[in-house]
């Protein structure tokens, strides 16, 4: 009996400290004396030559889009590499010679695959590679922003993808999602001494560092982003945060498309969670922050599971065990503020305010995601957009 009060104690204590871990990582920031990195000398020789690669699958609509607001980067020393894999390009021009248009001969349906492909057709031998995704925009001094970085002798910069949609009650709680997480697990956790979390696109390495960690692998499904963190920090790079390095993400308008693209997520988190172990494993024996904090976020579930859990907690112990429960209260009204900071630190549009009533809503289909997530790479490989779905 013991034992199982032990073991009920542990789990929730490992699903509750999630809720207070990021206002600790707040607390540790907010008296961390941090580098101006804009006042650095720079440590890299030349400027970064850019392989820019956008890796589309089945959909080419939004890839003119896509290209022409890279052609208007406020950088010269880049080139776009388009993977359009099981694609009909017919028709597809973009008349630059900026711009390499790739038809893979066989199907690839892997975003690893697109990019070693891109690699392959290098025009030149490029110092640097980005990865932006077909629905992404760019903002003009994206580049530059990366290069603030870079100059600061980092391999690898995550930037941060806004939305570019706020057009249903879904969007704009993805927003907000994606807020609380480039604000926590982005400059955060760098600003704490740690990495930024990958975020799938927006984000740039130095070529040989990519190569270096993914190129022996053949990584097929969602989460190639987590594979190649962990081979970042395991190497104990750190990967720095560019707060103006803004790609334009377009966020989940329609609850099909909403569970289908959770279910992948979720389906990724099992797949790799344990991940963090080794990383937090590897901190301890290298005695580094960097490594330590970033396998203690990968080991977190995604937000909708510990939330709902913690509710599920605080039930149960208010019959009990009401002092316990008392404890699950007050985290989670840590959490409340945490999430209200992260929101209110950001640029935040009033409609996403507006929107977080409808959480309970979202969090709704996100667990029909999580019934879903078995058999979500079944279902397909790039998320679809569009504005075909039920809309709020």
């Amino acid at each position: 009996m013991i034992v199982l009060e032990l073991a009920w104690l542990l789990f929730q204590c490992l699903i509750g400290y999630n809720l207070i871990f990021p206002v600790v990582l707040l607390m540790i920031f907010s008296f961390k004396k941090r580098p101006e990195v804009r006042n650095r000398l720079s440590s890299v020789s030349g400027v970064p030559d850019y392989a820019i690669i956008v890796t589309a699958y089945e959909q080419i609509e939004q890839l003119p889009a896509v290209v022409s607001s890279l052609l208007k980067l406020n950088y010269s020393s880049y080139h776009i590499y388009v993977v359009a894999d099981k694609c009909d390009t017919t028709g597809l021009h973009f008349g630059s010679d900026k711009v390499s248009l790739l038809r893979p001969e066989q199907v690839l349906g892997s975003n690893t695959r697109s990019h070693f492909y891109a690699i392959r057709h290098f025009i030149r031998p490029h110092s640097h590679l980005t990865i932006i995704d077909s629905d992404n925009l760019t903002d003009p001094e994206y580049l530059n922003e990366l290069n603030v970085y870079f100059d600061c002798g980092f391999k690898a910069v995550q930037g941060v993808r806004e939305a570019k949609n706020l057009d249903t009650t879904y969007a704009r709680l993805d927003a907000a999602r994606d807020i609380y997480y480039h604000f926590y697990d982005g400059k955060i956790l760098f600003g704490c001494g740690s990495s930024a979390t990958l975020a799938g696109s927006g984000m740039a390495f130095t070529t040989a560092l990519y190569r270096e960690c993914l190129e022996h692998l053949d990584v097929t499904g969602a989460g190639f982003d987590k594979v190649l963190q962990e081979a970042i920090v395991s190497r104990d790079y750190r990967i720095a945060f560019a707060e103006h390095a803004v790609v334009y993400d377009e966020k989940t308008s329609g609850t099909g498309q909403l569970v289908n693209q959770r279910a992948r997520w979720i389906n990724t988190w099992f797949k790799y969670f344990s991940l963090g172990f080794k990383i937090v494993f590897k901190g301890v024996v290298n005695f580094s922050a960097n490594q330590f904090l970033f396998g203690l976020v990968l080991l977190r579930p995604p937000l909708f599971i510990f939330l709902l859990l913690s509710g599920f907690f605080l039930l149960v112990n208010l019959f009990i065990a009401p002092v316990v429960a008392l404890v699950w209260l007050i985290a989670l009204c840590v959490f409340v503020l945490g999430f209200y900071i992260s929101l209110k630190r950001s640029e935040t549009d009033r409609r996403i305010y507006q929107s977080l009533v409808n959480i309970p809503k979202f969090i709704f289909f996100q667990v029909l995601a999580l019934f879903k997530s078995r058999r979500a790479n079944q279902i397909s490989v790039a998320t679809r957009h569009g504005h075909s779905e039920q809309h709020e």
